[in-house]
């Protein structure tokens, strides 16, 4: 059963969607979309067809506050196939050299691993949507051509080996923890080098982004099932809070006259009893009803400064 026609509905807050493979991020968007009714909805953090797992979909008045889950840390399961190496540095890829890996062992691959381990930089693949001259580098690659990329600044928190089956192409399956901006092809490719076997991408689930994690999020099928039996309100049952992926920043509250101001785009003056440790702080505002009114930042200790406010009076529509 699908939606019947309807005019499209204000919806606001967060749907955490398993995407499954096959599928593009966006078309996964254009249906989860389609299911809720809704006028606005984007999502955070491109997935490739290949890979599966947590898509934040941002409805309404989320979309707003959808840059700080694209600025969060990123987890992923990986399997990595040794031996063989890609032109998209994964499985859908044409192959493009293939070397005995058998000799290869978990000793020298933790080894190698730990080099990515911290602050580094990370040349995007060819296959990539980073832009260049206004289009993404995949259209070049696709024509067969190579630009020239600049390495771009990432950091690794964790990459360690969960399992790893020896072999002429070996399965290496890895779990990773990594900021923003990370590809994990690339992960995959330059440790293929490293090792001098070359390696790819076969497996990609990303377990978390921020504070969301797979275990809350539900697959298309599950949704589609739902809304079969429910309608609608088994859309919104799914839905989080708008402000559920800031919730490790600090709170504010402030009266309804200052929200008022604030509301307007002008700075606020907070109580004396307020005090965070650095300048330019990010905290969560709410008003005396415990609405929450978007994000600001902190100047003078004391001062806040609008920075991203949302419509509180669609909140909850």
């Amino acid at each position: 059963m699908s939606p019947q026609k309807q005019n499209l509905r204000v919806v606001n807050g967060i749907f955490l969607l398993n995407k499954s493979r096959g599928v593009s991020s966006n078309h996964a968007l254009q249906r989860v979309k389609h299911l809720f009714g809704a006028k606005k909805a984007g999502h955070t953090g491109i997935l490739d067809p290949l890979a599966t797992g947590v898509l934040p979909v941002c409805f309404g008045e989320a979309t707003k506050l959808s840059r700080y889950l694209l600025n969060s840390e990123k987890g992923y399961h990986s399997i990595f196939k040794l031996g063989v190496e890609t032109d998209t540095a994964d499985s859908e890829g044409r192959i493009i050299s293939t070397n005995d890996a058998s000799s290869i062992t978990e000793e020298l691959i933790r080894e190698t691993m730990d080099q990515f381990l911290g602050n580094t930089n990370q040349i995007p693949p060819m296959y990539s949507a980073v832009k260049y001259n206004g289009q993404p580098l995949y259209k070049y690659a696709r024509k067969g051509l190579s630009i020239n990329r600049q390495p771009r600044p990432i950091k690794v928190y964790e990459y360690k080996i969960i399992s790893f089956r020896r072999g002429v192409a070996a399965d290496l399956e890895v779990k990773i923890r990594c900021s923003k901006g990370t590809y994990v092809r690339g992960l995959a490719s330059d440790l293929g080098q490293l090792l001098r076997c070359g390696a790819h991408v076969s497996k990609l689930h990303r377990f978390a982004v921020g504070p969301f994690s797979d275990e809350i999020s539900i697959s298309l099928s599950e949704l589609r099932d739902s809304y079969s039996q429910k309608g609608i309100t088994a859309c919104d049952e799914r839905l989080l809070p708008v402000d559920y992926a800031l919730n490790a920043m600090p709170q504010v509250t402030i009266d309804n006259k200052t929200a008022a101001r604030l509301q307007k785009g002008q700075s606020v003056l907070l109580s004396k009893g307020f005090n965070l440790e650095g300048e330019g702080d990010i905290v969560r505002v709410f008003d005396n009803n415990l609405t929450f009114l978007g994000v600001g930042s902190l100047r003078n200790s004391r001062v806040l400064v609008p920075k991203r406010l949302v419509a509180a009076k669609n909140i909850g529509n």
